[in-house]
C-alpha cells in the first residue's frame, strides 16, 4: 500500500527542516536576539524619565529579561548544533523564551503603573 501524498510531503517538509536545524529553533533564535533589542531600548528610555524605585524595579526586571532572551538564545543556537539532545535543547529553549516574555508582560505592566 502507498502512503497518500499529502502526509508524505508534510514528512519530507519535516524532515527538510529538521536538516536545517530544527523547526522551532529556526524562530527562537531570532525573535530572543530581537527581544534582547527590545529590553535594552525600554531600558534606554526608562532613563529619560525622573528616578524612583519603581523604576529601579523595572530596569532591574529589564536587565533579568534580557539575560533570559539570551540563555534562550543560546539554547536554540545549541539546539540546532546538537545532534542527539537537539530536541531536548529546543524544548529549553521554548520554554525560556515563554518565560522572558511572561517577564516581559509583568515589566510592562510594572512600567504602565509607574507612569505617573
Amino acid at each position: 500500500m502507498t502512503e497518500p501524498d499529502a502526509s508524505r510531503a508534510s514528512r519530507d517538509a519535516e524532515a527538510a527542516l529538521q536538516a536545517l536545524g530544527g523547526g522551532l529553533s529556526a524562530h527562537i533564535l531570532p525573535a530572543s536576539a530581537t527581544m534582547i533589542g527590545v529590553c535594552m531600548t525600554v531600558l534606554t528610555i526608562g532613563h529619560l524619565g525622573p528616578r524612583g524605585d519603581l523604576r529601579m524595579l523595572v530596569d532591574k526586571m529589564l536587565a533579568i529579561d534580557a539575560l533570559v532572551f539570551l540563555v534562550s538564545a543560546l539554547l536554540s543556537f545549541m539546539s540546532m548544533r546538537a545532534r542527539r539532545a537537539g530536541r531536548r535543547y529546543e524544548t529549553h529553549a521554548e520554554t525560556v523564551f515563554i518565560a522572558g516574555l511572561g517577564l516581559l508582560a509583568l515589566g510592562a505592566m510594572v512600567l504602565a503603573f509607574a507612569i505617573t
